[in-house]
């Protein structure tokens, strides 16, 4: 697999992470644990949260394919490709009703316009 499907692949990896956490944490079980007093407990709760864990799952994997990127690419050339998780989080933020802003998606074209001068570099 080439360098640049392997990045594609890590940054889908954190999307999808970023949004089974923001599953979790926004399931009953956790919200009530969150309006309880902090504790151990409470941490372990959210922890044990089958859709945090898996977020941190999805992070993991794609941070060990992110190194694969690191071990072929300098720094300077892989590290901006991490905002095409902006472009890859817009449209499935719109799918699950989320409220996505003509701010925010001009926001994003600009981060696209920055990947690809980076990229073209």
């Amino acid at each position: 697999m080439n360098t640049f499907c392997i990045a594609i692949l890590s940054i889908a990896l954190s999307v999808m992470a970023q949004f089974s956490l923001k599953t979790g944490m926004s399931s009953d079980g956790v919200q009530a644990m969150m309006a309880q007093p902090k504790s151990f407990m409470t941490l372990m709760h959210i922890l044990t949260d089958k859709y945090v864990l898996g977020g941190f799952l999805l992070y993991g994997l794609g941070a060990v394919a992110w190194l694969g990127v690191l071990s072929q690419w300098e720094v300077s050339k892989a590290y901006p490709l991490a905002g095409l998780g902006f472009v890859l989080t817009l449209p499935i933020a719109c799918l699950l009703g989320e409220q996505v802003s003509l701010p925010r998606v001009m926001g994003v074209a600009l981060i696209c316009a920055g990947v690809f001068l980076v990229g073209r570099s």
